[in-house]
């Protein structure tokens, strides 16, 4: 309900409480204004009598329950309370028709006093008592007013009739609109409820796929290793073995720089392959206080002011989600000592409702973002590496840079804590 629907809901039940108490009122000051002075002693009397009754009776109604969501319902003590007011607005108006206001109250609160198959036989009492003021009021002295009496009897139920039927329906609508409002609601909270599962139905699923992804690439790695490096070492022992054994000079250089290139090959083997592994630093830290340690040392080891900063509520993360931020971190301060020789560098670590993100900014040479060169075979892990990791946990990697104006590297992931 709208605050349009409340004010009127309420006026409406001010009216219903105060508006009998307004027509009794009103019959009695027409009353006495147009009373006859010559007038017997005994009808002023009964008129004063029966107008303090009416008072008592609105006093006693305004004072008893039977409310449901702040209206009043039907009820036995209504339906007294109906019959009486009748009875007493039908003793006034044959004192005085000007009464017949008070009288009019019963088509107002007859469908909140009187079970619904007695509110029209109530509302055609009600018009009875009218029509008899509006035909000159009670006792009728001549045909004439038995006729008009008829006529505007007529009238006055035809018409409050026609009204009781329009509310019935407009009720009965109402009644259906609050109805289906109350399907909607709920199947609307049901739908939410439904998306809530699904969002971590989601969640779950996409968590499982990146721990079957972790679980493939160990056992590519492991395989890789097994198949390089292993068979690296073997090859170089094999080497070694022929040199302990043989007395040819000659014979033992020609093996010992063979012994060589296969260690150089392992060498760069090993180095492509531990890129992928879990960072030491996270074995026993969180990724905010490795990072911090991370930062710290870095800041030590180039004489560059390093500051970090977490925002949010920290936590920890899903290992690979951690991994990844902190390799990222790494070589986003590794690039800037080697390329940027910046004065002073921040890291950011933010934790916003779904998402981390991790901010890494320095005031270094900065470059052009465009016209970087390719890749070589001695290089790091690069802006392109960085961008992958970020990619293969559903996350992003954004760098901002221009000659001379420093540069900011962003990476922003999926906030998964961890399942353990």
């Amino acid at each position: 309900m709208t605050t349009q629907d409340r004010r009127i809901e309420r006026r409406w039940e001010q009216l219903h409480t105060w508006g009998p108490y307004t027509l009794l009122g009103v019959g009695a000051v027409l009353t006495v204004a147009s009373a006859d002075p010559d007038a017997p002693a005994a009808k002023w009397y009964a008129a004063g009598a029966l107008t303090l009754a009416a008072l008592v009776l609105q006093l006693w109604w305004h004072g008893t329950g039977h409310r449901e969501g702040g209206r009043r319902v039907p009820s036995r003590a209504g339906a007294v309370y109906y019959s009486v007011r009748w009875a007493l607005a039908l003793a006034l108006t044959w004192l005085n028709p000007f009464f017949a206001f008070y009288a009019a109250a019963g088509y107002m609160d007859a469908d909140e006093t009187l079970p619904g198959r007695w509110q029209r036989l109530g509302l055609f009492a009600s018009a009875v008592t009218v029509a008899s003021a509006q035909s000159g009021g009670l006792p009728f002295e001549s045909p004439v007013q038995w006729i008009l009496f008829t006529a505007l009897l007529i009238a006055n139920s035809g018409v409050q009739m026609a009204v009781a039927h329009v509310t019935e329906q407009e009720t009965r609508r109402t009644a259906e609109r609050a109805a289906t409002i109350a399907e909607l609601e709920r199947a609307n909270t049901a739908l939410h409820q439904a998306l809530d599962e699904n969002a971590a139905l989601h969640a779950q699923l996409l968590v499982q796929a990146r721990e079957a992804g972790v679980a493939d690439e160990r056992r590519r790695l492991a395989a890789e290793i097994h198949d390089t490096l292993a068979q690296g070492l073997t090859g170089i022992i094999a080497q070694l073995q022929v040199v302990q054994n043989t007395p040819d000079p000659a014979t033992g250089r020609l093996h010992t720089g063979r012994a060589l290139d296969l260690a150089r090959h392992s060498l760069g083997e090993a180095r492509r392959s531990v890129h992928n592994l879990v960072p030491a630093a996270l074995a026993e830290d969180e990724l905010s206080e490795a990072l911090r340690k991370t930062v710290a040392d870095w800041g030590e080891r180039t004489g560059v002011r390093a500051e970090f900063t977490v925002t949010g509520t920290t936590g920890p993360l899903h290992d690979e989600v951690a991994a990844t931020l902190l390799r990222i971190a790494e070589e986003a301060l590794s690039n800037a000592a080697r390329h940027a020789h910046p004065t002073r560098t921040g890291v950011t670590l933010s934790f916003m409702g779904g998402e981390v993100s991790l901010d890494v900014r320095d005031d270094g040479h900065g470059f052009d973002p465009l016209a970087l060169p390719a890749r070589d075979s001695t290089g790091g892990f690069g802006l392109p590496g960085m961008r992958a990791r970020a990619e293969r946990v559903a996350g992003s990697l954004t760098v901002e840079s221009e000659p001379g104006q420093g540069t900011a590297v962003s990476a922003r992931v999926p906030l998964l804590r961890h399942d353990r």
